[in-house]
């Protein structure tokens, strides 16, 4: 994968997969620890304590199409890879969090990509689900929340075109706010 939010993307269709219905996302850059922190938590299905031993490991998957499962075994690689790790909690029944930290100074970080076009797909094929991004890097934090944003726009559907587009710039734009001067890639 060419960047980190096409794991997110991946990490949540496994949520959606696992029939949640709010899916919370943090990104986190720590420039002090040198670490930068996803974090993807969901209330969907959960696992059992034998399928959260075994799924990292890039020949167990739940998928009958096919007996590998890369995503992610991948973005474990890629946390070792940068000097991190990835953590992963579940509880049948409760639901999932899965916590990625890669090292945000390595070379082989992957940039961070447009959390903007990524959140665009996640509502156009599904608008129904509940999505929070929190973003953090330092003393600056932004916040959506699609319950909020339908509340607003109770005339309006999420997949509309207009709305749709708004996200993206909306999140676009506070991306670079938030990570602008810490991030890399990421200039104002």
């Amino acid at each position: 994968m060419r960047d980190l939010s096409l794991h997110l993307m991946d990490i949540v269709q496994n949520s959606v997969k696992a029939r949640a219905t709010a899916i919370e996302i943090e990104i986190d850059a720590r420039p002090d620890a040198d670490q930068l922190v996803l974090r993807v938590r969901d209330n969907g299905c959960g696992m059992p304590p034998e399928m959260v031993a075994t799924v990292q490991d890039p020949f167990v998957t739940t998928r009958t199409t096919r007996s590998v499962g890369l995503g992610i075994s991948l973005l474990k690689e890629l946390c070792e890879l940068t000097g991190g790790h990835l953590e992963i909690e579940s509880s049948a029944g409760v639901g999932t969090c899965l916590v990625a930290t890669l090292g945000l100074s390595s070379i082989d970080r992957l940039p961070l990509g447009d959390l903007g076009d990524t959140f665009y797909i996640l509502l156009s094929a599904d608008p129904s689900l509940d999505y929070s991004l929190k973003l953090t890097a330092q003393d600056r934090t932004f916040k959506l929340d699609m319950t909020e944003i339908r509340a607003e726009i109770p005339d309006l559907p999420v997949d509309d075109p207009a709305v749709l587009n708004w996200i993206r710039a909306y999140i676009h734009e506070n991306q670079t706010a938030v990570f602008s001067g810490v991030l890399d890639e990421i200039e104002s």
